[in-house]
């Protein structure tokens, strides 16, 4: 609370020092008044600022601006052994000063580095020749720099690899074995193989099932694959919500500073080569910082045909919400899914897709095409806590 003077009584003083103070009546009132309006306005001055419970004790945040971090639900339920989630790490490294992209990106690595997460990174579901193929983005949304990798092998991390990319050549997008090139040139360690125990087993497992698929016309492999996939899900082998992989993480802190980050494995038992919309900016992920940021997980090549990430920002910058700017994405992707073998019985698109979404003010929101049960969340990390929410999806039921 700033220092505000009271001045005395007049009764207070002797009467020569009231004169020579000139404590009259009249001033005496005139600064009370000001006083009791400083403290009148005290509290509303206290009002515009909020402490942040969650880094460094001491930041003050202007209120038109509300710190969050948002991601995939995965951004808060794995910590490689450590004590924080993505959404902690990264919404801490924030509100301590630190930039947004380095905090978002810190975060992002936990779920890359996690071997239990077979979405992302290490141990992410390889694809069809078992080969662990990974794609990432970043955007900086204050420097206007972005980056990307694509079918990149070796590195466990390629959202470091992304942002070296963005930082040190002039170039967007990097991919396949020249991304491995460069991130060696960079400084990184290359691994012949970035499979566990358990990713391999469940590709031997994916192997075993489909191979007396594989010789079927076009529209039977199509289904007997996705048939194939959805037992193992049902057995427990697959997560439903890792066949398409990702983790989404965006933020915007007290500055208004907004960045976001993709990363993942990509589609289980994708074809070799094969990228998808993490790496594509616009699709997978898009950030203008005068706007917001909006990512994306599940089918990318939905995504891709749209570019709905950067849909959703265009929404937002006229004035849309992010709920309804997601939702308005989610009604494209339905729009243009017309193919048999992607409809379900009901007419339906037979997949989901994701975004995570955030404006300047810190208005944020999860929605999808689909949310069935309670496993549907993202993550968020404000001034209250980190935590899961509801994602708000456009259709009901499932894609089953």
């Amino acid at each position: 609370m700033p220092y505000c003077p009271i001045a005395p009584l007049p009764h207070m003083l002797p009467r020569g020092r009231q004169m020579r103070n000139g404590m009259s009546r009249r001033d005496f009132m005139a600064s009370t008044a000001v006083a009791g309006l400083a403290a009148a306005t005290e509290p509303l001055v206290a009002a515009s600022y909020r402490e942040r419970p969650v880094g460094a004790p001491g930041v003050r945040v202007q209120s038109n601006v509300r710190p969050v971090v948002v991601s995939s639900a995965n951004g808060h339920r794995f910590r490689n052994g450590g004590t924080k989630t993505c959404i902690e790490t990264a919404y801490e490294m924030m509100m301590r000063g630190d930039d947004v992209l380095d905090a978002l990106i810190a975060g992002v690595n936990i779920v890359e580095l996690d071997p239990a997460e077979s979405s992302v990174g290490y141990g992410g579901l390889p694809n069809a020749e078992g080969v662990v193929q990974l794609d990432s983005s970043v955007m900086h949304g204050p420097k206007k720099r972005a980056g990307a990798v694509g079918a990149i092998e070796g590195v466990r991390t390629p959202s470091l690899v992304a942002k070296a990319v963005m930082e040190s050549t002039d170039h967007h997008l990097i991919v396949g074995k020249d991304a491995g090139t460069f991130a060696r040139n960079m400084g990184f360690t290359i691994e012949d193989d970035l499979n566990t125990d358990r990713s391999r087993k469940a590709w031997l497992e994916w192997k075993r099932r489909s191979d007396p698929v594989h010789y079927l016309d076009p529209n039977r492999k199509e289904a007997a694959l996705r048939e194939v996939m959805l037992s193992m899900v049902d057995d427990g082998l697959v997560d439903e919500n890792h066949i398409y992989g990702t983790i989404n993480c965006n933020g915007v802190n007290a500055n208004g500073d907004i960045c976001g980050v993709t990363t993942t494995s990509g589609l289980a038992w994708k074809i070799p080569g094969r990228v998808g919309d993490s790496p594509i900016l616009g699709a997978g992920l898009y950030v203008d910082g005068t706007v917001g940021a909006a990512g994306s997980t599940g089918r990318g090549e939905a995504n891709l045909f749209g570019l709905c990430s950067m849909l959703i920002v265009e929404e937002m910058r006229h004035g849309k919400h992010p709920k309804d700017a997601g939702l308005e994405a989610c009604r494209r992707i339905q729009h243009n899914t017309i193919e048999s073998r992607l409809l379900n019985d009901r007419g339906l698109p037979n997949f989901n897709v994701n975004f995570y979404v955030l404006n300047a003010k810190g208005d944020y929101a999860g929605v999808a095409l689909y949310a069935p049960g309670a496993g549907s969340r993202f993550a968020v990390c404000d001034e209250k806590g980190p935590r899961l929410e509801s994602i708000e999806p456009l259709l009901e039921g499932s894609s089953r």
